[in-house]
């Protein structure tokens, strides 16, 4: 099925169908199915991103000068380089060191990366399936506000694509304001494998929203969350979140790393509530 997929593709690159309409359109939604069809258990997140890049760059680029500008198309190769960037840190398991761990299993570690700085990775497992976590987290991401309080607005400020948008947020004061207020501008790109989520991004250049006053820019990345069921109990789900974040501005180390820390224990208990206190959903195809 993929191989005539990809068929399809290809002839909407020759001169007597290229102007047929919306085949290139057909093309694309074709390959996103066939992707999503495919059952979990095969490779890991990691690989599975680079199959799609391979497989992707089949299409040629007729196809994604047709449906992107120069401008998008490297606003979503930046999300992708953030992703894989951020599972490879994941994957290497060396070196991490237990900043906290919570009574409910709840854990921080810390990693130091050459090139990157201090990242910071919360492992939890959430008594809610991972479709309610993906809709809190990507569906209705600009409503962070009311449940987080770390964070005072998330806006989406362009959407490229099904997995690609670029967002502004505005964090809130921490560490009893020694930390003042930051905002970021970001990429963020979302993939799907299965019952695998993964979610990154990182900092961009965005020229409609220039630095505020009164405002840290600070910046993101490269950073990701992993969900996936957890193993024996699918209606729970594991969350990795690997953070990393330069504040900008002067703060001394220990309280950088002190927030940030504090950053994750935080979201976790503030994702628990807002999850507790929507009603179940209903699992989706």
């Amino acid at each position: 099925m993929l191989l005539a997929t990809f068929k399809l593709c290809a002839g909407s690159s020759y001169r007597h169908v290229r102007n047929m309409k919306g085949l290139r359109h057909q093309a694309v939604l074709a390959i996103g199915q066939e992707l999503n069809r495919r059952a979990p258990g095969g490779p890991t997140p990691a690989a599975w991103i680079n199959q799609v890049r391979r497989r992707g760059s089949l299409l040629g680029s007729q196809l994604e000068d047709t449906l992107y500008s120069n401008q998008e198309l490297a606003y979503i190769q930046q999300g992708e380089e953030a992703m894989q960037r951020a599972l490879g840190i994941l994957s290497d398991q060396e070196g991490w060191k237990k900043e906290s761990q919570q009574a409910n299993g709840d854990e921080v570690l810390s990693k130091v990366i050459p090139d990157v700085g201090k990242v910071f990775r919360l492992e939890v497992v959430v008594d809610q399936p991972v479709e309610r976590l993906y809709e809190e987290l990507v569906e209705h991401m600009e409503a962070m506000g009311e449940w987080n309080p770390n964070v005072k607005e998330i806006k989406v400020l362009q959407k490229i694509g099904k997995d690609t948008v670029i967002t502004h947020e505005l964090a809130a004061e921490a560490a009893g304001n020694l930390v003042g207020p930051r905002d970021f501008v970001s990429v963020r790109c979302t993939k799907r494998r299965g019952s695998v989520c993964v979610l990154a991004g990182m900092a961009t250049h965005y020229g409609e929203m220039p630095e505020q006053k009164g405002v840290i820019r600070a910046e993101h990345g490269p950073t990701c969350m992993v969900l996936h069921p957890l193993a024996g109990s699918p209606s729970k789900t594991k969350l990795t979140w690997l953070l990393n974040i330069d504040l900008k501005g002067w703060l001394p180390k220990t309280i950088i790393n002190q927030v940030l820390s504090q950053t994750q224990v935080d979201f976790a208990n503030h994702l628990r509530k807002r999850l507790e206190s929507r009603p179940a959903l209903e699992a989706r195809c």
